[in-house]
């Protein structure tokens, strides 16, 4: 899908190295941390000098991390009309904190987790976004009728054949009746969403 924006040019996607901005002969971009305890701390200058060497003034810089703001599927549709987006990956015990106080502008996480790196994070961030651009799915109504997007799970899916090993395909989806399946699909959407995230429902 990715590759399907980038090639429809809705998407300009690059992914860049910090050593690139570093100044010193082995490239390093952490060191221990001030205080003391266990691990490395990613170190602020390549990071400053990285983010103001491709930032313009239609810029969000965003820093995935476990201590950010939980990902939502509103944030996707907030974040995919953003025009530029640069996305820091944080690494090791986390990054120093002058980086977060004064480059960045929204800590995201997408779970109560915890990764070996936000690069991993990142692919998941962007493939949310991305999948929101105009163009990007092949059939735009996809993106609205998703989980969360209604605030709701989505309702049950089925497809050929209508009987498999004795279980059956509910007889509305069979039916050609629109508005009956339209409201079958709304009364599932609730029920999946009251089983298995109520938090959602008001």
């Amino acid at each position: 899908m990715m590759g399907r924006a980038q090639e429809a040019g809705v998407l300009d996607l690059r992914i860049h190295n910090l050593r690139d901005w570093t100044s010193d002969r082995h490239h390093v971009v952490d060191d221990a941390p001030f205080g003391g305890g266990q691990g490395m701390v990613m170190k602020p200058e390549p990071i400053f000098a990285a983010v103001e060497s491709l930032r313009t003034d239609a810029s969000t810089v965003v820093l995935m991390t476990p201590q950010g703001r939980r990902f939502a599927q509103p944030m996707a549709q907030e974040f995919s009309a953003k025009e530029h987006l640069i996305i820091v990956c944080g690494h090791y015990e986390g990054i120093d904190h002058r980086v977060i106080e004064h480059l960045v502008d929204a800590e995201i996480s997408i779970g109560d987790y915890v990764l070996t790196n936000g690069a991993i994070a990142a692919v998941v961030f962007v493939d949310a976004i991305v999948r929101l651009l105009p163009g990007v799915l092949g059939d735009e109504q996809s993106a609205a009728d998703d989980s969360f997007s209604s605030g709701l799970l989505e309702a049950p899916q089925y497809t050929r054949p209508a009987e498999f090993r004795g279980w059956k395909v509910p007889d509305v989806l069979l039916s050609g009746h629109h508005a009956e399946i339209a409201a079958w699909r709304k009364r599932e959407a609730e029920r999946r969403t009251r089983e298995n995230r109520p938090d959602l429902l008001p």
